[in-house]
């Protein structure tokens, strides 16, 4: 035989290796055929190369035969069902050529055996061929005895369980296919297993039942009556979804829920549930809760996925619903789910605006304990970026207050969202809304944002500062009212020990108020900016130099009245120098500016 770590075999060579093994299929005692197949199996682990020559000399008919001769042993059909395992673990192709060879019904025939050894190989290979895509799930229903056979067969051991459920749960894709396995007693078969020792058993009854609810009311009916073990199916889910269990099963778990939810076996009404859930509205809530967090984090980062969620009949009034419901843990799930939909600028355009989400979430953002506060907050934040159509009916509903009072909050996380939010309602902004935001704030809870220990929240209110001070009529205003602070409060920042991010948004700030007509004076008239600004230009972050050459840029434009003297003055500060060594910057762009 051709060791392959050596030399790189010729293809003749593969192929005539390969070829003996398929030869040894045929030999007439039945010895050298076992151990012909056994060395099949050991060569094809994990060699696709040699699984496809196997496929290609034909050896899938010849090991299909071993496998249905009623005098081949146990054993000699058992080996034969795991190489076809393995070699069903190839490529798509092998997996057509096998369906091709009718792989399937000669399984199917193989369960009928009484060994179960063999069955579980059977199935496994079953499987394996099953979860391909290239395979036709309806060949699992062409003969009606199979799945009544399948079910019988799920109490002989775990491995049966494991391979059976998954091949249903894979074969499960029209409400034809959930019927047939619903009237061969499906759910009742399948339930025990959610408590089975062994996880892979949990895990693939769970998808099952998955599947089988999914859009289908007559199973979604009949789960909310099970009984798993003396418990309700539903809180078998609700107990699956804990944060300790793996995501997937979290995951697969609030989708059972989700589906049972939608086909109305699980309702809230005036208080009490409409069908027997134990008359207990704990459960529902718990459900309710749990629809809402699997729609928060499927939608949390998925654009596509948003857009079915809020495309889902009645889906975003039955959220905007879940805002106003007595259990707080609802209240906060259902804000999760409306959060993470806000991350799309197409929904803040069309759904949110559709429904007046910002109605419920207002009203949900008096008195409510801090962690609704936190999401309901961030979900505003969003709603208040230019391109909402919310923004204008939230200014006029009394916002400014509500968030300027979110400011002074021991929660760092609630200061940091009243004051993103007050900072996205600037941006843009006329005059009247921006004055408003400042008579509100109050200049004293400005200037204490602007030393709040936590960087966020300085970030943001330099932010808040910078959108304030755009626009040359606005930025004259506020620096003629408040100059003498704002100035105080960059001086304190620059001086400060603060990072490169604060810093450079501070000098935008500072050129912001160059571009104003009478600002600028209150910035030429300040020596100790100055110097600060002249500082920065050689300091030894890119940013921060750009950042400070604007500033001068802005103050020596050439078009406006005064520009020469501004010239005068900066050039006997020595700033001429400066630009001179700047020009011979590393950075492009700081080269042009």
């Amino acid at each position: 035989e051709v060791n392959m770590l050596e030399t790189p075999p010729y293809v003749s060579e593969v192929t005539a290796t390969s070829r003996h093994y398929v030869d040894r299929l045929f030999d007439p005692d039945p010895q050298k055929v076992l151990q012909g197949v056994i060395d099949m199996k050991n060569a094809v682990i994990g060699n696709n190369k040699q699984k496809a020559n196997l496929i290609v000399l034909g050896a899938v008919p010849r090991l299909l035969y071993l496998l249905q001769q009623g005098s081949s042993s146990s054993e000699l059909r058992t080996e034969c069902a795991v190489v076809l395992g393995s070699l069903a673990m190839g490529t798509e192709n092998n997996i057509k050529s096998l369906v091709d060879c009718h792989i399937i019904p000669a399984l199917l025939q193989g369960l009928l055996c009484p060994d179960l050894i063999f069955i579980e190989a059977c199935l496994r290979c079953l499987r394996t061929v099953f979860i391909s895509p290239v395979t036709p799930v309806q060949l699992l229903y062409t003969d009606p005895t199979v799945i009544p056979h399948l079910m019988s067969l799920l109490s002989r051991s775990q491995r049966t369980q494991e391979y059976i459920t998954q091949i249903f749960s894979h074969c499960c894709k029209t409400p034809e296919h959930q019927t047939v396995l619903f009237n061969h007693g499906a759910i009742q078969n399948i339930a025990p297993l959610l408590i089975s020792p062994s996880y892979k058993v949990r895990m693939q009854a769970l998808k099952c039942f998955s599947v089988l609810a999914y859009e289908n009311t007559q199973v979604s009916m009949t789960l909310v009556n099970v009984l798993v073990d003396g418990e309700l199916l539903a809180q078998v889910f609700v107990r699956m979804m804990q944060r300790d269990q793996p995501v997937e099963m979290q995951l697969t778990a609030a989708k059972c829920l989700t589906y049972m939810c939608r086909a109305g076996a699980v309702r809230t009404d005036d208080g009490c549930i409409v069908l027997k859930l134990d008359h207990d509205l704990k459960h529902a809530h718990e459900l309710r809760q749990a629809a809402f967090r699997l729609y928060a984090s499927l939608g949390s980062n998925d654009e596509d996925i948003r857009k079915k969620i809020t495309e889902t009949e009645n889906m975003m009034d039955r959220i905007v619903s879940g805002l106003s419901e007595s259990s707080i843990k609802v209240r906060l799930a259902a804000v999760r789910c409306l959060h993470s939909l806000s991350r799309s600028v197409q929904q803040l355009r069309t759904s949110f605006h559709d429904h007046a989400v910002w109605k419920p979430l207002m009203k949900l953002l008096q008195n409510a304990p801090d962690e609704v506060l936190v999401m309901a907050s961030s979900t505003l934040c969003n709603l208040l970026l230019e391109f909402s159509p919310s923004k204008e009916p939230i200014l006029e509903s009394g916002v400014i207050e509500l968030l300027c009072s979110l400011t002074q909050s021991d929660s760092p996380a609630l200061r940091v969202n009243g004051i993103w939010a007050l900072m996205n309602m600037a941006f843009q902004a006329d005059q009247k809304v921006k004055g408003e935001i400042v008579r509100a704030l109050g200049t004293e809870q400005l200037f204490r944002l602007l030393s709040d220990p936590d960087t966020n929240v300085l970030m943001k209110t330099l932010g808040l500062l910078r959108n304030l001070l755009s626009t040359r009529p606005h930025i004259d205003q506020i620096m003629s009212s408040h100059g003498k602070q704002i100035l105080q409060a960059v001086t304190l920042i620059l001086e400060g020990d603060h990072s490169i991010e604060v810093k450079e948004q501070t000098l935008c700030i500072l050129a912001n108020i160059a571009d104003g007509n009478t600002a600028k004076e209150l910035l030429m008239t300040n020596d100790d900016i100055l110097q600060k600004i002249k500082y920065y230009m050689g300091h030894s972050n890119v940013k921060l130099q750009l950042a400070a050459t604007f500033c001068i840029s802005n103050l020596i434009w050439n078009e406006e009245d005064g520009s020469q003297e501004r010239q005068d003055k900066l050039r006997e500060l020595g700033f001429v120098d400066i630009l001179h060594k700047l020009t011979q910057a590393s950075d492009p762009n700081l080269c042009d500016r």
